[in-house]
Formats: structure tokens, C-alpha cells, sequence
């Protein structure tokens, strides 16, 4: 196992002048077919979030950034809830069903994201885990909140997810992984129309239900 983990860091491909390795490539392109997936409302998209994590774990570890690779560690426990959650709210006509959240599970939201961000941080720099700990600390705490969001079907979990990918872009260029950078920039258009459709899912679901209930 642990051949295989250096060969797939230490072999790959370049890209105008950048080495891009496998472990990088195959992890990055498979985190961006989980969002075509979840736009769709799959239940593939936690099978493929299970790779991504395993190969992007490895790539952040060799790049010293403790919050990005214990990231995918619990990325990988709450893909596990969210694949058991998804099969637990499917729906025969519209698939899994997502909704807006209520004015008290974004409070939740927020509160999650500055005060898990805050702490993490402390932690990293008290620990020396990252070089750039309070970046590193608020994607690794908004992934954590967005797929949480994601899992429960709660259409928030994109803006989220756009809020990571303001951070990730930078943070991902200076630490000289130019591909993972330019796969966040595909993931931020690939979000806002995510945001879209789960918006407009949402509402007809709503109107579904509520034909349902007057009925």
C-alpha cells in the first residue's frame, strides 16, 4: 500500500510546465464529477466522493497542509451519512429531496462556520500543522458544514461550498498545486448553477407538496 501511495504521488503528468501527479489528477477530476453528480441528485455522487477523498488525503499530506488532508478524513465519514441519508429521502419523481433551510438551521450553519473555523485555526497554529491555518481551517470546516448541508438535502449547501471555493483558489495556487486551483475555478461555476437548480427543485417539490396536502 504504501508503494502504491508513492508511485501515484510521485508519477504523473505536466501541464504547461506544471507536474500535475496522478494522485492529484485522478482525486481533483473525481471531486468534479461529484458535483455533476449532486446536481442530479445521485446516489453515485458518494461512492465517487469516497475515491476523491482517499487520493486528495494523500496529496495534501505530502503538501503539509494538516487541515486539507484531515479534511478528507471527515469528508469521508459524513460521505457514509450522507449516502445512507440520500436513500433515506428518495423520491420516485424528483429523486433525492432537497429543500430551502429554515431560519434556525442557518444560524446553525453560520455559527458552525465561524466558531469550527476559529477553533481549528487555534489548533493548526498551536500545533504547526498548516502554514496558512486560518484558510486551511475554513475550508476544511465549510467542506465539513457543506456536505453536513448536502447530506440533510438543504439547497444552502452550495453557497457554502462557494464560499470555500473563494478561499481554496488562492491558497491552492500558493501552495503550487496550479491544478487542484484551476479545478476549484470549475468547481465555483459548476456551484452557482448547482445553487440553481437545487433552488428551483426545491420550489417545485414545495408546490408538489403542497398540491398534495390541499388535495
Amino acid at each position: 500500500m504504501q508503494q502504491l501511495a508513492e508511485w501515484v504521488l510521485g508519477n504523473g503528468i505536466t501541464v504547461l510546465g506544471q507536474r500535475i501527479s496522478w494522485a492529484e489528477l485522478v482525486g481533483q477530476l473525481c471531486a468534479l464529477a461529484v458535483v455533476f453528480l449532486a446536481q442530479r441528485r445521485t446516489l453515485a455522487t458518494w461512492p465517487v466522493q469516497v475515491a476523491a477523498t482517499v487520493l486528495l488525503f494523500a496529496v495534501y499530506a505530502s503538501a503539509h497542509l494538516g487541515g486539507l488532508a484531515v479534511r478528507q478524513v471527515i469528508i469521508l465519514l459524513i460521505s457514509v451519512y450522507g449516502w445512507w441519508a440520500w436513500q433515506r429521502r428518495s423520491d420516485p419523481v424528483y429523486g433525492v429531496v432537497v429543500r430551502r433551510a429554515g431560519l434556525r438551521e442557518r444560524l446553525v450553519l453560520l455559527a458552525a462556520l465561524v466558531l469550527g473555523t476559529t477553533a481549528f485555526a487555534l489548533l493548526l497554529e498551536a500545533t504547526g500543522a498548516s502554514w496558512a491555518p486560518w484558510p486551511d481551517a475554513w475550508i476544511f470546516v465549510g467542506t465539513a458544514v457543506a456536505f453536513w448541508a448536502q447530506g440533510r438535502g438543504l439547497v444552502e449547501f452550495w453557497l457554502v461550498w462557494l464560499a470555500v471555493d473563494a478561499v481554496g483558489v488562492p491558497l491552492q495556487f500558493a501552495s503550487g498545486l496550479h491544478f487542484s486551483a484551476a479545478i476549484y475555478v470549475v468547481f465555483a461555476v459548476l456551484v452557482v448553477h448547482g445553487w440553481w437548480s437545487w433552488n428551483r427543485t426545491a420550489r417545485v417539490q414545495r408546490a408538489a407538496e403542497r398540491t398534495s396536502v390541499g388535495g
